[in-house]
């Protein structure tokens, strides 16, 4: 018998907290691994994402297993405050989103645990290393490309998912000066007008739209829409309340578009797009075999991705859009690809055709479905709310 959306939505829960539990002990170290079939290391990036889930579910052995994974990161933290990609290997480094998830994940821990120093030490490195990586030392800080999450997808300089992550944690741990200046650096909408080479845009706003940017340095900009970046943008009030319910209709209006070219199907929005194409300028014959159009990171549904819009939503004041939007994650996470399962929480989901192709229980896919249903059944945004 086929469950109504609640209580799809209730069962998604409950297996999404069965992945996290079987996930909690892996072979390295004894810390998270990042997805039960498959991926058995604990990555940084995907753990600290996970990290709000982990909390929401109150077990105090999932707890017991963030605090073990801050833990790892700050001794394995290199002595000028860079976190590696991988929590217990001091050697696997080079990411620009580590360092900001970190902080971010120590923030929210703190608060949760009631343990405002907790691993103080640690945290003034990681500031002070984030602190140089601007390159007009300034504040919006800068990435190579394929550094953070997306290491088939090539974001220069400035990109808005990191720096998002970077007035995150600057209003967790009371920067108001540099989060106000990194604030106002975002939202700059001035150009300095055409130049021998071209364009060049100040800020990540792109001039006429309500979605930011994926990044921007000199004349080179990427203003195609990043949706866990711009996602971010409205978690930790880099949009203000105007811009934020002017970036969901536009997220909205793009994906409505998308079905009816058959670019896309189900009710969630890929995680970037328009997708690059072969022939486009910012295209690479790369992408060909590993990021291909509604793939990967040009434009995959990702489960994780897709929690963070619908917390979004919840904070722009769309609830019955975020409500709708839950119980079309719980239909996405239901679909197993490489183990046979009940549920799958797979890594990600083909744009086109609504078939996972990563893979399954996938730790950040089971906690950011945790922390969507808290924001959709409370009302709130946990650890972005005071933003």
């Amino acid at each position: 018998m086929s469950l109504d959306g609640p209580a799809r939505v209730e069962a998604a829960r409950n297996a999404a907290i069965a992945v996290l539990e079987h996930n909690a002990f892996g072979p390295f170290a004894g810390l998270p691994r990042t997805a039960g079939f498959g991926y058995p290391e604990p990555y940084t990036r995907d753990l600290m994402i996970s990290l709000p889930g982990f909390l929401l579910t109150g077990k105090p052995e999932l707890c017991q297993q963030m605090r073990k994974t801050l833990e790892a990161l700050a001794r394995n933290q290199t002595p000028r405050g860079h976190i590696p990609s991988l929590a217990h290997d001091p050697d696997n480094l080079g990411a620009s989103d580590t360092t900001p998830l970190f902080l971010f994940g120590l923030g929210a821990f703190r608060r949760a645990m009631g343990e405002p120093q907790f691993l103080e030490a640690a945290a003034q490195k990681a500031i002070t290393w984030m602190r140089y990586q601007s390159p007009n030392d300034r504040v919006m800080v800068a990435q190579l490309p394929t550094t953070d999450w997306r290491d088939e997808h090539w974001v220069y300089g400035y990109g808005l998912y990191v720096n998002c992550l970077v007035h995150a944690y600057q209003r967790m741990y009371g920067l108001a000066e540099e989060a106000a200046a990194l604030e106002f650096a975002m939202n700059r909408v001035e150009s300095t007008g055409p130049t021998l080479a071209g364009n060049v845009q100040i800020g990540l706003t792109v001039p006429g739209s309500a979605h930011y940017a994926t990044g921007s340095f000199k004349i080179f900009h990427d203003n195609r829409c990043d949706l866990l970046g711009n996602s971010l943008a409205i978690l930790t009030g880099i949009a203000d309340r105007e811009r934020a319910a002017r970036l969901i209709e536009y997220v909205e209006t793009n994906c409505d578009t998308l079905r009816e070219e058959g670019e896309l199907t189900g009710h969630l929005p890929p995680c970037f797009f328009p997708y690059m194409r072969p022939g486009d300028e910012d295209w690479r014959p790369r992408y060909e075999i590993y990021n291909r159009p509604g793939e990967y990171h040009n434009g995959g549904v990702w489960p994780f991705v897709c929690g963070f819009y619908i917390a979004a939503c919840v904070s722009a004041g769309r609830q019955e859009l975020a409500r709708q939007k839950l119980e079309a994650l719980a239909d996405l996470v239901k679909p197993w690809h490489e183990d046979e399962c009940e549920w799958g929480f797979n890594e990600q989901v083909r744009a086109q055709s609504g078939k996972p192709i990563g893979r399954d229980w996938q730790t950040w896919s089971a906690a950011m479905f945790l922390y969507a249903h808290e924001c959709v059944t409370t009302g709130t945004t946990p650890y972005f709310g005071e933003f």
